[in-house]
């Protein structure tokens, strides 16, 4: 959690692990070549979505595949082009812009920092370089507007993106310094001039380290939960297994938080057209790649809500799962997820052979829910498939909270589907 304020470190991490498992990147712009049982290949796009594949002991015409998806990215704020805003006394705030839905006024009044990537320029023009970038330091702070100018505050306050959300930057010490605070940090951790830089795509994130709490440390607390702690489950499930007959998949997607139309996302055909390559590779017919879709299964990995204890008459009366209860099957009569009764079934076989207690959750039918990654892959490559994850609080806030239970039952699971 602390190593990944961002989908670009997160891939980086994930590609880290995988690497050190034996798995071997794939350059999908050269041919796939042979394709052998046991052979571990991963390959990424955009720097921020990752995908996994460790081939079965069969074709993935005769036995299928099983996948394990979940996204890295998270709701945050993007500093803007031409960021610096020069305000009396010299103190520079940053133009910023909300990604996804964040729940905006838990981030006020903590230290925050950057993290992102910075593109420099490369060989040509089509070939500029990337460099990752995590300040490892506290570097700003959205403040509040004090009570006494503000009597109301208590009393639910609507924010406004553009005014009230722009991170304090610093003080400018002299002229040089002005227009150029943001520029000297990021060319100070990178080792690299000014002039180096193209453009960069940087984000701001929580300072603070993730931790537990409570009595007997049973809680999570950290940024990001959803959707990492999903990665992390199904990364320690994907390294951890032995090769089967199938062919096991991760696919980490990013953008989820907005709406998963991207090339990197799930909504986009790069992930059927790599599992294509893979079943032409072995088989050497098209056809292949659709007998392996008919024998496959997927579990979309994406947080649920758990049961607050202050706020009980927002949940469905019967289906409400609570911190420590399992992972969470998620249904929804508007099919905003892909679970039905057969893979809640085969999921929850699942947890039962793993010794794992399985939930399930339904929207309140007055509260309107949200959708995730399961539908949108299905609309790509029709899979059977289930939507689940483990049950937080505070979704899309600055820091979210989760059961450690929960994520050990989480691992559990996903390395018996991988079993």
């Amino acid at each position: 959690m602390d190593a990944s304020p961002v989908n670009f470190l997160a891939v980086k991490n994930i590609v880290s692990k995988l690497e050190q498992a034996g798995y071997q990147r794939i350059e999908p712009c050269e041919p796939l070549g042979e394709v052998k049982a046991g052979d571990k290949r991963y390959v990424t796009k955009n720097d921020s979505s990752v995908y996994a594949f460790h081939i079965g002991q069969k074709p993935m015409a005769d036995a299928g595949f099983r996948m394990i998806c979940a996204h890295c990215d998270s709701p945050t704020f993007r500093i803007k082009p031409n960021a610096e805003m020069l305000c009396e006394g010299g103190i520079v705030k940053l133009n910023t812009e909300v990604y996804g839905g964040p729940i905006m006024s838990t981030w006020f009044d903590r230290p925050l920092t950057i993290a992102g990537r910075v593109i420099v320029r490369g060989e040509d023009a089509l070939h500029p370089q990337t460099l990752l970038l995590h300040v490892q330091r506290p570097l700003l702070q959205i403040s509040n507007l004090a009570i006494h100018f503000n009597r109301q505050v208590n009393d639910g306050v609507k924010l406004s993106r553009q005014k009230d959300m722009l991170p304090i930057l610093g003080i400018v010490n002299s002229r040089l310094e002005c227009g150029n605070l943001l520029m000297n940090v990021i060319c100070s951790e990178l080792n690299i001039s000014q002039d180096e830089i193209l453009d960069f795509d940087l984000y701001l994130a929580d300072a603070i380290p993730a931790c537990t709490f409570g009595v007997h440390d049973e809680f999570i607390s950290s940024g990001r939960l959803d959707d990492l702690s999903m990665c992390f489950a199904g990364l320690e499930a994907m390294t951890g297994t032995e090769t089967i007959d199938a062919t096991k998949v991760l696919a980490i997607f990013d953008n989820e938080e907005t709406g998963s139309q991207t090339k990197q996302g799930a909504g986009s055909p790069f992930l059927s057209m790599m599992l294509k390559r893979i079943a032409i590779a072995q088989s050497g017919s098209e056809e292949a790649f659709y007998q392996a879709v008919e024998r496959a299964f997927m579990v979309s990995a994406d947080n649920a809500h758990a049961w607050h204890p202050n706020y009980s008459e927002k949940y469905d009366p019967t289906n409400h799962p609570v911190l420590g209860g399992g992972p969470v099957v998620k249904f929804n009569a508007a099919q905003k997820y892909a679970s039905d009764a057969v893979s809640a079934a085969v999921f929850a076989e699942i947890c039962r052979e793993a010794g794992v207690p399985c939930q399930r959750f339904v929207n309140h039918s007055d509260v309107a829910g949200g959708s995730t990654l399961g539908n949108i892959l299905a609309s790509s490559i029709p899979l059977r498939g289930v939507d689940m994850g483990n049950a937080i609080l505070a979704m899309h806030s600055c820091r979210e909270t989760g059961s450690v239970d929960d994520h050990i039952y989480a691992v559990k699971a996903f390395t018996q589907f991988f079993k």
